[in-house]
């Protein structure tokens, strides 16, 4: 064989090795870009399907007082639109603040006494005080914040000591409930999953 035809395979043999090589690489590098996307899919979906929404078709409008330092009672409340609820605080040295549902719910489900009834009920009770969460979470507006009605004698107790006085309780205790019953829950099924490069969604919502 002549060394100008040997060179001529060796380099043959180069170009099939290299090229061999590039096509795994961009073939390894698909099947990593399909897990990823696969897995991310999954995180999405676990994250924001199956799980349930709710709104509510009235809202509340609470109105509390710190009347001694660490100490609230909820001295009125309105019947509002949704879109108005949330709750007034007039604080012992005489600020005001204003909480929108949201800022009340992050409120109650963080402190950490009233995270005690989304996390460990049993265990709440020990932890039960006129502090600004729960007044917020055992108010008419609780119902908005997560808190579910109840008729139990602890559910009454509670609800009734974060009033100023008896008559405010018993106006707003009408209000609270018809928030209460005004409560949609909208339920998001899983979707369904086909296909080798994509999959079908099916299912719809339902309330």
């Amino acid at each position: 064989m002549t060394p100008t035809r040997k060179q001529a395979i060796i380099r043959r043999v180069k170009d099939i090795t290299l090229g061999t090589t590039l096509s795994l690489a961009l073939l390894n590098g698909s099947v990593l870009l399909q897990s990823c996307s696969s897995n991310n899919d999954d995180d999405e979906y676990s994250e924001s399907e199956g799980r349930p929404s709710e709104s509510f078709k009235k809202g509340v409008r609470t109105f509390i007082t710190e009347t001694a330092p660490g100490t609230f009672k909820i001295t009125d409340e309105q019947q509002v639109g949704p879109d108005k609820a949330g709750a007034v605080v007039n604080y012992y040295d005489g600020h005001r603040d204003t909480l929108s549902v949201a800022a009340a719910q992050a409120l109650v489900k963080n402190d950490p006494s009233t995270s005690q009834y989304f996390n460990n009920r049993s265990n709440y009770g020990q932890h039960h005080s006129n502090g600004l969460a729960n007044v917020l979470l055992w108010g008419g507006l609780g119902y908005m914040l997560g808190r579910r009605g109840g008729s139990s004698f602890d559910d009454r107790r509670y609800s009734q000591g974060v009033y100023s006085n008896p008559s405010v309780y018993a106006r707003s205790s009408q209000i609270g409930q018809e928030v209460s019953r005004s409560r949609v829950v909208t339920s998001r099924p899983r979707s369904s999953r086909g296909g080798f490069f994509g999959r079908g969604r099916s299912g719809g919502f339902s309330s």
